[in-house]
This record gives C-alpha cells, structure tokens and sequence, in this order.
C-alpha cells in the first residue's frame, strides 16, 4: 500500500455538508476510512490539495487544523500531514459473503407486520416544484431563525447544559411542561396539573402510545370518514375491531355510533382532511355518549393555532368533566414539521402508563428540543411567529378562494376558523390520483383524496390543496393549471 493518500481520492459531495469546510472534511474523513489507512500514511500538502480541487490553501489548512483537534490527523515535523493513530471508528475488516449460502426468509419474520395501506405521500424534491400544494409543510421566511438561534444558544449555554445532558429516565423538560400548563391549554380552556401532561415526539408519537394502551381485539374503536390515514393504520396494527363513520359538514356525527363503541378518535376542530368543525352541541353529545355507554375519546386538536377567520371552538376536552378524553396537540404544525415536539393530556394514570411505555421505545424526547422549544414559546417569539403566520395564511386562502371561483373546481370542506389547506372535489369522473400524476410535469403538487378513505370512491374525485408553502403569487396561476388538467381528463 502506498505510504500516501492520492489526492484522486479526496473529492467533495454537496450533500456532504451545507458548508465547502464541511464538505472538504467529509471527503478527507471518507478518504482515510475508506482507504483504511494506516497510522503514519501521508495526505497531499495543502497546497497540492487546494490546486487539485480548486481551493485557496487557507480552506484547506483550516480544514485539516480541525480534523488535527477531532484526532483523524497529526502533524509531525518535517512530514506534513498525516493520519493520526488516534483515528475515530477505526475500520473493521468486512466478513464477506459465503457464496451459495442459503437466504433468510425474510418475509416469514415480518408476516405478522405487515407495512400500512394507507400512507401520505410526497416527492421528496416538492420544494422544487414551482407550485406546491402541499399540506403542512413549512414557509421558511416566516419563520423568525434569530430568535430560534437565541433561544438554542440559552439552552446550550452554561447554566442549563449540565441538567439538560444528564438521563432524565423517562421525565420531561419542566420549563416545556410548565408551559404547556400554564399558556398553552388553558388558551383551549384544558386545566391540567404537571402529571397530567406527557412530552411526545410528535402528535403520532402521542396517538401510537394511547391506542397501544388503550385498544384491543375485544373493544370496537370508531374514527373518521374520510380521515387521517395514521388512526387507521394504527388502529390495524392495534389489530382493533374499527368502524369508519362517514363525516357530514359537522363532522363526526355521535348518533350513528355503533353499539359496543369503546373508543373514539376524532379531530373535532378540524377534520383531516375535510377541514370540518364539530358544533358544539354535537360535542356535548359525544360526551354524554361517552359517559353513558363508557367508552374513551382521543381528540387529536391539531391546527387549533391557525383560526384567524374566527376563534376556534372549544377542545372536546375542556368540557370533559369525567376524564374520558386523551388529548393530543402538537407545536410541529404551528412551528415547523421536523420539531416532532407533541403532548398528550390525560389523567395521572394513564400518562403514568403511557410514560413507562415511552420509556422502553425512546426514553424521552431530547432535553435540549424539549428546552430550545421551551425559551421560544416563553420569551413570546412562539406568539410572534403565529400572528404572522395567520395573516399569512389568511392571504392565501383568499387568493386561493378567488382562484378556485374561477375554475370548475368545488371547494367539498375548509375550516371555518382557518385552517392552511382545501377539500377540493374535482368534476365527475375524474380519478385525483392520476390528475396528480399528470400535474406533476407541469410542476404542481396536489394530495390525492383516495389515501384518506377506508374505502375511497372509485373514481376518487377529491383532492386536498394545501398553501402554507406555496407563495402567494404561485397560487392563481398554480389553480389554473389544476383546472385546465382537469378539463382535459
């Protein structure tokens, strides 16, 4: 082997690292593991380095300065640069494979796990199509980077990192739960002390661990037609006996539950994906079902934050009385989608329960998101964020509206309070799933409706727009194109 790394083998990648530093001590680290070199061996000079990849020398000089304090590399006198016997991850000689050995039979360990039907899809370049109307996904110009940056440097700093580093076994950041308490649900008029209120990876985090505990073979859960794919899929995994009840205009109706209900899942402020509000008189139906015939609610509240039309109705669990119902928000739809930052509210001992079971699948969510999303709600910036994402949201539904009048498109639901996205209903016979297909070529993104249904109609006519990422100049012509396609098909 060559006592020098060749420089052919040092080549940089953009998706290495957003930064060409980063990049460059991807390429240098890829290089030596990849290469499995030995203590001592050589790298090109920084200068040779830079000429080859067409660098200034000081770029390269910094890059191997940092990899010299991290100990991939070393420096000795009158050698250069070399790998440093120190080196991180040291490789391990690959076992390679025996030829004509027998395959495990993967599929006979996987047969009881099977993956879910029903899954939300979307290219994972939609942020390069020119007109996304995509559900959910985040505006990055309204989003205020100075004050999360601020918030991320307390939360690292001095005085909060020993605790936030430490294994909290299973408890949440006090500061997040305190807010939660003390701001957060009481602004849905949800009163809950401490032990009452659980840190989540997300709404989906929160909604696997309540029908994990609570839904078995032997008790009929009921949810939402159309609806959210992942109560479905979760319930079937659950291996629970579900009915699928047909929304109307007020969403889930209590009267048609089935005899032998024992949970219910609903999103009562904003049906997924018809935008549907349950009125109030409905709620307290469901309630007083819920009580008479003993059966539990989890009241998934998503998107609360977004009522800039009118305020949003009260949570189903402000009025609970009797603690029958779990339930979930979430400030990754408000915030942005990675944060995967949710809570669930339900009495001490279930979120007992539902604490020891997160415990076994990932502890708890980590410290530092836990407290960068504590200071950001704290210091205001949380509330700062949501006015200007409401008279966001307010603009494009209005152009959306204007746009959709013009077209033979119906609008099927939307949120009364707000809401970021439409039920579209596309003219008879017009299959959504292949007019998303034919979209995509002219850069635009739609949600076929046929993901949402249990058993969608065939041809499936309904689709759903959203516009919190699209910008507002893109949302008439993006209409247009939707409108035309249609009319073609």
């Amino acid at each position: 082997m060559s006592s020098r790394i060749p420089v052919e083998m040092i080549f940089l990648r953009d998706q290495d690292a957003p930064t060409l530093q980063g990049r460059l001590a991807a390429a240098i680290v890829r290089a030596i593991l990849e290469t499995r070199a030995r203590p001592g061996m050589r790298l090109p000079s920084s200068r040779g380095l830079a000429s080859a990849l067409g660098l200034s020398r000081m770029t390269v000089t910094l890059v191997y300065q940092e990899l010299v304090s991290q100990g991939y590399l070393e420096t000795r006198s009158r050698s250069g640069i070399m790998v440093a016997g120190t080196v991180p991850h040291r490789r391990l000689r690959v076992q390679q494979p025996q030829q004509g050995g027998a395959t495990l039979d993967w599929e006979s360990w996987l047969a009881d796990h099977r993956p879910p039907r029903r899954v939300i899809r979307k290219p994972p370049d939609w942020r390069d199509y020119r007109y996304p109307f995509i559900y959910g996904q985040p505006d990055p110009d309204l989003f205020d980077h100075n004050a999360w940056r601020d918030c991320a440097r307390r939360a690292w700093g001095t005085r909060d990192f020993a605790a936030l580093a430490a294994d909290q076994y299973g408890a949440d950041d006090p500061l997040l739960i305190d807010f939660i308490c003390s701001n957060t649900l009481p602004r849905r008029g949800i009163h809950a002390q401490p032990d009452e209120v659980l840190v989540t990876m997300g709404a989906q985090n929160a909604l696997f661990l309540a029908i994990e505990l609570l839904a078995r073979r032997d008790r009929l859960a009921v949810t939402e037609e159309p609806g959210y794919p992942d109560f479905a899929e979760t319930l079937r995994r659950a291996q629970s006996p579900t009915t699928f009840l047909q929304v109307d205009e007020g969403g889930l109706n209590p009267a048609l539950l089935p005899e032998g209900t024992r949970l219910v899942i609903v999103t009562p402020s904003h049906n997924i994906p018809t935008g549907a509000t349950m009125p109030l008189h409905r709620r307290h139906e469901l309630l007083a079902r819920a009580a008479a015939h003993d059966f539990l609610i989890v009241e998934d509240d998503y998107d609360f934050e977004m009522s800039y039309l009118a305020p949003p109705a009260p949570a189903l669990k402000s009025l609970d009385q009797a603690g029958r119902v779990i339930y979930i928000g979430s400030f990754s739809k408000s915030l942005f989608p990675g944060l995967r930052i949710g809570y669930m509210v339900a009495p001490a001992p279930l979120i007992a329960r539902a604490r020891s079971l997160r415990a076994i699948m990932l502890r708890h969510p980590p410290n530092h998101l836990q407290r960068i999303t504590a200071y950001f709600l704290a210091l205001g910036h949380y509330d700062a964020h949501i006015v200007r994402l409401r008279g966001t949201l307010k603009r494009r539904r209005e152009l959306m509206e204007a746009a959709l009048a013009r077209t033979p498109l119906r609008i099927a639901g939307a949120a009364r309070s707000g809401g970021s996205s439409m039920w579209i209903e596309a003219p008879s016979g017009i299959d959504s799933r292949r007019l998303a297909l034919r979209l995509q070529a002219d850069g635009v993104l739609i949600e076929p409706g046929e993901v949402f249904f249990e058993t969608p109609p065939d041809p499936c006519p309904f689709f759903r727009l959203g516009y919190s990422s699209i910008r507002d100049a893109e949302i008439d012509p993006g209409i247009a194109i939707i409108a035309r396609r249609a009319l073609e098909s």
